[in-house]
């Protein structure tokens, strides 16, 4: 999109009808995305605790970048490095993100840095680093979705969370293809599927489980591409034949011949492809989850070929590019391991540190704040707002008060940052220039169309100076631009290669963008394929041997089960007019109206128990914590499953309820289920 002035002086969004991805169109939150450029909603100024009062405070820069130097400073003084954490955010650019990591392990040395995208794809990143030797959201343009035959979409309701997608999923249909949605909600989304499968929450790997199971009964298997471009094919194999369709159906409660239905629609065209999103992957088991849909694909040959393959959706800002350039507990940039000895030498070099210097890999996202007031003592975050996107939110939002010192970097005055000792007031979208990278690999120039408030800095700047304090005069530039080069030069020959991608490509060709991977020529030229690398795999798979790897999964509960006590499952979600933590969505007046506040929505045989009729108030018991909202009675939803969406505070705030539970691999919390038990208020 554009942007232009009004009349009045307000910013208004303008179309770009011939952007490859989304054609234009925008949903209600991009529409009204300038609405939070406003100096009526947003941060336009330092804030400070006064020490005498104990209430945030205006402060000049100098007086509020001090107090965080000090703080750092001190924490570091008296219980080491690793007693400072950092915590980034998913909507920070690739400079920032890669800024911000940089941050953390030169100018204070702390292993200990996470970021809120941990919550949202990690366990498809693992599934695909596991299977296919490189994690991209999608290995293939968005604008392949409408050319292949089948697509089963899991856990995702694009019509609410990407409307702008949909179209790929519309222009599929009336193209002759298929669309399976598995959700335990009957979403927008599923209601213009061919093929509904409403699992019981938690369920998903046994389902995927079941139609491999039935796709090797039937002899629908690829034989010739199992043999030539895999391996690990009969381990994987035992495992989904212990998964036979009546087991399965008991255990997800989706019905044999609706099983059968889906693997006739998936393996009957020539290609297919299978989309994950937030539904299977924020589960305690989500790594195996994901990693059982793309074991579906490999055996019938839907990966690596052309139309086909598996796809994980991310809707945040920069889900995709804020992980692959060092905010990660793990990685350094370029996606580079941590652990690595050749990667730590690369990134050293080009940061000029010893390599031995760096830290190792620190704690995951929600491990990390458990830590707070506890090993860690101080923390800066930027970025994001645990206090209401965190699993266990009470307990978090503890944490944080717990700690010594908190600073955070935020466009307004989030949940979290009214907790801060001291706040800073940074710049947006629209105020600056930066790169992000979309779900597709797509990297992107974001242009800054116009001016920040008086008193509003860049994150870039926030950095500059806090290493300057910390005794870091130079290697933490201001500009954008020359953090990208840098960035250029250290993500050169990992896997996420942005080398041969420069500003000046960026701008050409209507700003289309370029596709990671795409390293730049012997001398450093950016003068390689002209977009990148749309699509992977064609040839071979990034592993060692070129082979994607089957990974032998089972299915196992939840790590929280319905009993007497709590005998309904809670699932989560978003709805179309609120997004993530609500943190600036809720700031418009349009779209509170259209969303104006959390509610619990349940079956009418459950409300019919409980005595319960339309918008009367319930309350939501776990073992964690209690939830009030009003009632939506729908039967698009199973009888023993309830579900709340997570972009408020206050008493209807579902992340009191969500169980932290991680997943062995990815560390990703089980957002997506928990026991839970409903009382009428």
């Amino acid at each position: 999109m554009g942007l232009t002035t009004g009349p009045g002086g307000d910013v208004e969004v303008v179309e770009r009808a011939g952007f490859p991805v989304n054609k234009g169109a925008l949903c209600g939150k991009g529409r009204t995305a300038p609405a939070v450029l406003s100096s009526r909603v947003r941060l336009t100024e330092p804030l400070v605790r006064s020490h005498a009062t104990g209430r945030l405070t205006p402060a000049t820069w100098e007086e509020a970048l001090d107090r965080i130097a000090d703080g750092l400073s001190r924490t570091r003084a008296e219980h080491g490095a690793d007693a400072c954490g950092v915590f980034g955010g998913g909507g920070l650019t690739n400079e920032k993100a890669y800024a911000l990591g940089k941050f953390a392990r030169v100018a204070l040395g702390t292993s200990q840095i996470d970021y809120n995208g941990r919550f949202c794809m990690s366990s498809a990143a693992a599934a695909g680093q596991r299977a296919f030797g490189l994690d991209r959201g999608l290995p293939f343009p968005l604008a392949d979705i409408p050319r292949t035959g089948c697509v089963i979409l899991v856990g995702s309701n694009l019509a609410e969370t990407m409307p702008p997608a949909l179209r790929y999923l519309t222009e599929l249909r009336e193209n002759g293809g298929t669309l399976i949605v598995v959700d335990p909600r009957r979403t927008r989304t599923a209601e213009q599927a061919d093929l509904h499968l409403a699992p019981r929450p938690g369920t998903d790997l046994a389902l995927a489980l079941g139609l491999l199971h039935l796709i090797v009964a039937e002899g629908r298997t690829d034989d010739a591409f199992i043999e030539e471009r895999t391996s690990g094919w009969e381990e994987a194999r035992a495992a989904a034949m212990a998964h036979w369709p009546e087991h399965v159906e008991r255990i997800t409660g989706v019905a044999v011949p609706q099983l059968r239905d889906a693997v006739r629609l998936f393996c009957g065209p020539d290609a297919a492809m299978v989309l994950t999103a937030r539904g299977p992957e924020q589960q305690s088991k989500g790594t195996d989850t994901v990693g059982a849909w793309i074991n579906l694909c490999l055996a019938t040959g839907r990966a690596g070929r052309p139309l086909s393959g598996y796809g994980c959706l991310t809707g945040q800002g920069n889900g995709q590019g804020g992980r692959e350039h060092g905010q990660k507990a793990d990685q350094l940039p370029g996606y580079r391991k941590l652990t690595d000895p050749a990667a730590r030498a690369h990134v050293a070099g080009v940061w000029g540190v010893d390599p031995d210097a760096l830290p190792g890999p620190g704690r995951s996202a929600y491990e990390l704040l458990d830590a707070l007031g506890g090993d860690i003592k101080s923390l800066l975050l930027m970025g994001s707002n645990p206090v209401v996107s965190a699993p266990r939110a009470a307990h978090v939002e503890e944490r944080l008060r717990s700690l010594d010192f908190l600073a955070v970097a935020d466009v307004v005055l989030s949940e979290t940052a009214q907790l801060a000792d001291v706040v800073l007031p940074v710049t947006q979208w629209a105020e600056e220039t930066g790169t992000v990278t979309n779900l597709e690999g797509r990297v992107l120039l974001r242009r800054r169309a116009v001016s920040a408030p008086a008193g509003v800095r860049s994150d870039l700047d926030v950095l500059h100076g806090l290493a300057a304090r910390l005794g870091h005069t130079k290697g933490f530039p201001t500009e954008p631009v020359e953090v990208f080069e840098e960035l250029r030069r250290a993500s050169a020959g990992g896997p996420a290669d942005y080398s041969g991608i420069s500003y000046e490509r960026l701008r050409e060709d209507g700003g289309e963008g370029v596709f990671w991977p795409c390293p730049a020529d012997a001398e450093g030229n950016d003068d390689g394929a002209r977009r990148g690398t749309p699509r992977l795999f064609l040839d071979r798979f990034a592993t060692e041997d070129g082979r994607a790897r089957f990974v032998p999964v089972v299915h196992r509960d939840a790590a929280e089960e319905p009993d007497a006590e709590y005998p309904v499952l809670l699932t989560t979600g978003r709805v179309l007019a609120q997004y993530q933590s609500g943190a600036q969505t809720r700031r418009v007046d349009e779209l509170n109206s259209a969303a104006p506040g959390p509610f619990v929505e349940l079956h009418p045989r459950l409300a019919a128990r409980l005595g319960v009729e339309e918008d009367d108030p319930v309350a939501v018991v776990s073992r964690r914590g209690r939830a009030v909202a009003p009632a939506r009675v729908t039967s698009a939803i199973r009888a023993d499953t309830v579900f709340m969406p997570f972009h408020w505070p206050g008493e209807g705030r579902a992340n009191t309820l969500t169980h932290p539970a991680l997943d062995p691999v990815s560390r990703m919390p089980e957002f997506k289920v928990c026991a839970v038990r409903v009382e009428r208020v």
